[in-house]
């Protein structure tokens, strides 16, 4: 049961009424990458999202990084913060350990996820001898050691390795099973896709709220490559708006603005919870798409 008066729980917060706006960054590889994740964060901050959450790197490689980011939005910012934390390359005493470092970090949200397989996305699952394999597992572990708030990743059009739409829907319910407050989902192509989830989620029993991520398409080749990563393809009615200015950067990464801004639109008007902005650690395409939905008004 959520505690709806817990200002620390992302949980309590999205449940409390208000439409949630979130915003994600990653652990940079240098401090050239830092000082841009820092000024983003610095810029992002007056906007007072719901939450701000720091990504994991394949196999645990950004573990400190992620660690030392989420302690610093907590300590130095008004900024809520919420982890990542995959099941690839640890144990499950070694997970322990990383959320003994966050709670000792000020960070009581984290975000449960089985992560891709080491070998990259649509290889076979290669477990780490002694952890756990799935996200469900997870958020248990997480649960029974610091009993943090946990949110879980929901996939609109399915998890690539799920043989089904139901098949996934049923993995989200274990998630929920397990103690799961809240899913984000990966970054929504179509507002449709994003309700055929919520619907199949609730048709499961699955009642948390759901946060639609949200990823503008500056860079069409960019976009390409994330997109088949994640087994799906562009639709083709965006296709047809960005197709003509591949060779006009400028005026692409205008409608990708537009776009994202129309789908913001679409999800809020149908009762999505909120949003989950992809940041990719730049302010400018999120302040953009922001002051366009008059968010701040």
């Amino acid at each position: 049961m959520v505690d709806v008066t817990d200002e620390r729980s992302i949980a309590a917060r999205i449940r409390a009424g208000q439409q949630s706006f979130s915003f994600e960054f990653f652990p940079p590889k240098d401090d050239e990458g830092e000082k841009v994740l820092w000024q983003s964060i610095s810029e992002l901050e007056p906007l007072k999202p719901t939450f701000v959450s720091v990504t994991y790197g394949a196999g645990g490689q950004t573990r400190d990084r992620t660690v030392a980011i989420t302690g610093r939005i907590a300590s130095e910012t008004s900024l809520l913060p919420m982890a990542h934390l995959t099941c690839v390359g640890h144990t499950s005493d070694e997970v322990r350990s990383i959320l003994a470092d966050l709670t000792d970090a000020g960070v009581r949200n984290v975000l449960a996820l089985r992560g891709d397989p080491p070998a990259g996305p649509g290889t076979p699952w290669v477990g780490t001898e002694g952890g756990v394999d799935y996200a469900s597992d997870l958020v248990a572990l997480i649960k029974e050691t610091v009993g943090s708030c946990v949110g879980v990743a929901a996939f609109p059009e399915g998890h690539r390795d799920a043989p089904t739409l139901d098949d996934d829907a049923k993995a989200l319910r274990a998630k929920y099973d397990a103690g799961a407050e809240f899913a984000i989902t990966e970054m929504v192509l179509r507002a449709s896709d994003y309700f055929g989830l919520v619907e199949r989620a609730q048709d499961h029993g699955v009642d948390f709220p759901i946060l639609p991520g949200i990823m503008p398409i500056l860079n069409y080749n960019s976009m390409q490559r994330m997109v088949e990563l994640s087994g799906r393809e562009i639709p083709d009615e965006v296709r047809a708006r960005l197709e003509p200015l591949r060779d006009d950067p400028a005026a692409l990464r205008a409608e990708g603005i537009r776009i994202a801004t129309e789908l913001c639109q679409d999800l809020l008007a149908g009762g999505a919870p909120g949003l989950h902005f992809y940041t990719l650690n730049r302010s400018k395409a999120t302040r953009e798409i922001f002051a366009a939905l008059r968010l701040g008004d």
